[in-house]
């Protein structure tokens, strides 16, 4: 792999290692792995492949796996939505009045929200119930094998919803997506019957896209929060998983409260990046030794 392969995608970036692990492979999305061989982060996003790697400068480098290598690099950095000022997007969360807030910063400063088709983290999403970040993974890998169109050599796209619909639910539950084949299945259907109907979600309003989205099988208030949160602009959306369920009640002592409860302390608590902030209060918590009783 020749060195003037690489080109610098963000210059001096906003990443650390640790950060930019997190971000890839934290839970946002499941196509990523790092390549020990070239000491990069090797992933899959849209109809496009590629790694990425930071140089000792903090310069964010990246190598196209696509045929198209223009329109693979800007699309990378509009998946790594390189035009937000993070930094600015940090300083704006209540980390002055919020101590725990501010210890999660402090330890993942860099971390940021990227921007996914919609109509895939919608899928990924949806394999995501009941289940932990390399099962879901594994989900997601033969659903592209399988489904997803070729993209390279042992590279596939996740699939469209249309393809999804054309695979039977004994076809996808064979996938390891167990009884989550089901809604799949359904929603996939639906989906595929009205070309426009994801875009129009996508491009409503927060409170209108979540409700539309939740009338989908097998999507509930999580699943819908986290699509939009990722594969959207809506970054006021706020999951409300086992995880942040522990950093509630733990760290902001809201015992008894449900999760339609907590959603909404998230939002009006930490403002119009609430999903933002959220993503620091997840990286950190899982990061913590546990504790026995």
């Amino acid at each position: 792999m020749a060195k003037n392969d690489w080109q610098v995608i963000e210059p001096a970036s906003h990443f650390s290692p640790n950060t930019l692990a997190e971000t890839l492979d934290g839970g946002q999305a499941f196509r990523w792995k790092f390549n020990e061989e070239v000491g990069a982060w090797q992933g899959i996003f849209d109809r496009f492949a590629c790694l990425l790697k930071l140089d000792t400068n903090s310069d964010l480098l990246f190598q196209s796996l696509s045929k198209n290598k223009a329109k693979s690099f800007s699309s990378c950095k509009a998946f790594l939505r390189s035009s937000i000022d993070w930094a600015s997007h940090e300083d704006s969360l209540p980390w002055r009045s919020d101590t725990h807030m501010k210890q999660c910063l402090e330890s993942f400063r860099g971390l940021r929200i990227l921007k996914q088709p919609f109509g895939e983290a919608l899928l990924a999403f949806m394999c995501s119930a009941t289940k932990q970040i390399p099962q879901i993974k594994v989900m997601c890998q033969n659903l592209a094998q399988t489904l997803g169109s070729p993209l390279g050599k042992n590279l596939h796209a996740m699939p469209t919803w249309e393809q999804v619909a054309e695979a039977s639910e004994t076809q996808l539950r064979s996938l390891a997506l167990g009884f989550r084949a089901k809604n799949i299945k359904k929603t996939a259907d639906l989906i595929a019957a009205d070309s426009t109907l994801l875009k129009q979600i996508e491009q409503a309003s927060y409170e209108d896209a979540k409700s539309a989205l939740v009338e989908f099988p097998g999507v509930g208030e999580k699943i819908a929060d986290c699509a939009l949160l990722f594969g959207t602009d809506h970054m006021q959306a706020f999951p409300v998983d086992t995880w942040i369920i522990k950093v509630l009640e733990k760290r902001y002592e809201l015992e008894g409260w449900d999760n339609k409860q907590l959603a909404q302390f998230g939002r009006i608590h930490f403002g119009p990046l609430a999903g933002f902030a959220q993503q620091f209060l997840f990286s950190w918590e899982r990061t913590q030794p546990k504790v026995r009783a």
